[in-house]
């Protein structure tokens, strides 16, 4: 299992990232778009950066559901590789079997 502060750290990065998103959004497109004046083009890079580093969508990590472990991580059941074997052995997880030969 891992530590609750660092599963809590990582829901607080992803609920910051949800909110900051649309602004985030449309000061990257201010900046990218070249048909606007340099000037708007700086003070929308100024903004950008003094918004909260942890408002950034690639400061969380993607965690397992059951043991909050950050590594071996499978994106379509969302947990760790130790979880899902344990849960598909057990046959919790529909359509997972575990080979045998």
């Amino acid at each position: 299992m891992a530590r609750l502060s660092s599963i809590n750290t990582n829901n607080r990065r992803k609920k910051m990232a949800e909110k900051f998103a649309n602004r985030r959004q449309k000061l990257k497109d201010i900046v990218s778009n070249q048909e606007l004046s340099l000037d708007e083009r700086i003070q929308a890079t100024i903004k950008l950066s003094e918004l909260p580093r942890n408002s950034s969508k690639t400061r969380f990590r993607n965690r397992c559901e059951v043991s909050g472990r950050p590594r071996a991580f499978y994106r379509k059941f969302r947990m760790s590789r130790i979880a899902l074997r344990e849960l598909g052995s057990l046959g919790m997880i529909p359509g997972l079997t575990k080979s045998s030969w």
